[in-house]
């Protein structure tokens, strides 16, 4: 088999010339000795190039040809998938070999790159201008999904990526999903890691479902997100379409975030432990990568500098979504697909329930009459035993079967007071007159009565309320 075209780097081609300028070597010599044809050696010492390529006009694909049109094909459905739903080459190559293909895979490499220059090199490419910002001028924000593993499964949630624009200090946190009280608490959390905020807000394209809160296609703002930019003095700056300077590097940065936080993907038991493993991460990368303008000092320190810039945040803004809804006579209100008991003193009533990221507080007029942790899940419903206990004074029954009961775990005096008053006549009645006691007295003056009377054997209604009128 002959030998195919050699590549002439500097250093052969400056050899080359010096022994014919030089030393006087001819052409021929040169050739013989150096085992290179003629036409070679004299293309190295007539021309003025520094070295010689060999480019293939044409790639053989003697394996890969009869199946180029279904390559096409895949590719072709692959690149109209979102990004990151697409498949990687090996998956394509895995699946071409699927169907009888009997090549390597560097044959399938080397044709998508081919059609994907073929595909995009004609597309003209808009200029984009760098852009400056002095120390605390300016942040950009911008939501994007991911997969992370909750509990064991895995599960795909909203990112806000938050990034001061001067010293390019990032911070990153996962939502369920993207609604009104999840954007402020974002943008709370942002300023409590960054230590104050800036003067501008600049926003990128968001996707029709984040519009209900921030009109990007217009330009313009909803009342609500204005009121958190009022609250904390901040200037909102749509990146609407033809205004693309405004954006920066931010697809930039969502892509180095997947790289660098969600592959693999971050694992955690509650989303709470995955934004605190998102929030270290966050810092270790600030402190071990340099700034991209600044040569020499790492993230973390023009940070250090930037913050002295920052507004400080005297009082959280208040990022709740209001809504107005009405308990059910069980004392259970619906709310975002799950079922929240509300106090006793609610039932069948109107409410307001205020939803943050990750509680939500019911309220009669300007009373507090529930506040449980958030649920994400469908179909559940939340109980707190305590609502209940008022309505345990007519139905002292439904201690044993009512279902805010069940599994209830009381504390340890209390729940020994219940098994002892259990197996005696009217004791769930005298037990549920002792719970009353606990919304006027408070349940640490109520248990330590209780044990008081355990300890001297006199356990009953009596003796405990005698316990707790010595306290008083």
């Amino acid at each position: 088999m002959g030998k195919g075209p050699l590549v002439l780097n500097k250093e052969t081609i400056e050899s080359i010339r010096k022994d014919h300028f030089e030393r006087g070597v001819p052409l021929r010599q040169i050739a013989r000795d150096r085992k290179l044809s003629r036409n070679t050696v004299r293309k190295a010492v007539r021309s003025g190039d520094t070295a010689f390529r060999y480019a293939r006009r044409t790639q053989p694909r003697p394996k890969l040809g009869p199946w180029t049109e279904e390559l096409d094909r895949m590719l072709e459905e692959n690149q109209r998938k979102h990004c990151q739903d697409r498949l990687p080459l090996t998956q394509l190559h895995e699946d071409l070999a699927g169907l009888g293909y009997d090549g390597g895979y560097d044959a399938v490499r080397r044709y998508a790159r081919d059609w994907r220059q073929n595909r995009f090199s004609h597309q003209p490419k808009e200029a984009a201008i760098p852009m400056r910002f002095d120390p605390g001028e300016a942040y950009r924000f911008d939501w994007c999904q991911e997969d992370v593993v909750l509990a064991g499964v895995a599960t795909r949630v909203q990112v806000a990526h938050i990034r001061l624009c001067h010293s390019h200090m990032f911070l990153v946190r996962a939502y369920p999903n993207a609604t009104e009280e999840m954007w402020c608490d974002a943008h709370m959390q942002a300023f409590r890691f960054f230590g104050g905020t800036c003067r501008t807000g600049i926003y990128n394209h968001m996707k029709p479902s984040l519009r209900r809160l921030v009109a990007i296609s217009t330009g313009s703002f909803k009342p609500r997100f204005l009121e958190l930019c009022e609250h904390y003095g901040i200037r909102p700056a749509a990146c609407v379409p033809g205004e693309d300077w405004k954006e920066g590097t931010t697809e930039r940065q969502l892509r180095h975030s997947r790289k660098d936080l969600f592959l693999p993907r971050p694992e955690a038991g509650t989303l709470a432990d995955i934004n605190a493993l998102l929030e270290e991460r966050c810092l270790e990368l600030a402190r071990s990568r340099s700034h991209p303008v600044f040569e020499g000092p790492a993230i973390q320190d023009v940070f250090d500098l930037e913050q002295q810039h920052l507004t400080a945040v005297a009082i959280d803004f208040d990022g709740c979504r209001k809504i107005h809804a009405k308990a059910s006579t069980t004392c259970l209100l619906r709310f975002d697909h799950n079922q929240y008991s509300v106090h006793a003193s609610a039932a069948g009533r109107s409410v307001t329930v205020r939803a943050y990221a990750e509680r939500i507080e019911i309220r009669l007029e300007d009373e507090v009459v529930a506040e449980h942790p958030r649920c994400f899940r469908r179909g559940e419903i939340l109980y707190n035993p305590w609502h209940y206990v008022p309505a345990l004074r007519n139905k002292p029954c439904a201690l044993r079967n009512g279902a805010p009961f069940r599994n209830w775990e009381l504390p340890g005096a209390l729940g020994r007071i219940h098994e002892a008053l259990t197996s005696t006549p009217n004791g769930d009645r005298e037990f549920v007159s002792i719970l009353s006691e606990v919304p006027r007295r408070g349940l640490e003056q109520v248990e330590d009565a209780c044990e008081k009377a355990l300890d001297s054997g006199n356990v009953t209604v009596a003796g405990v309320k005698r316990l707790l009128t010595r306290v008083d």
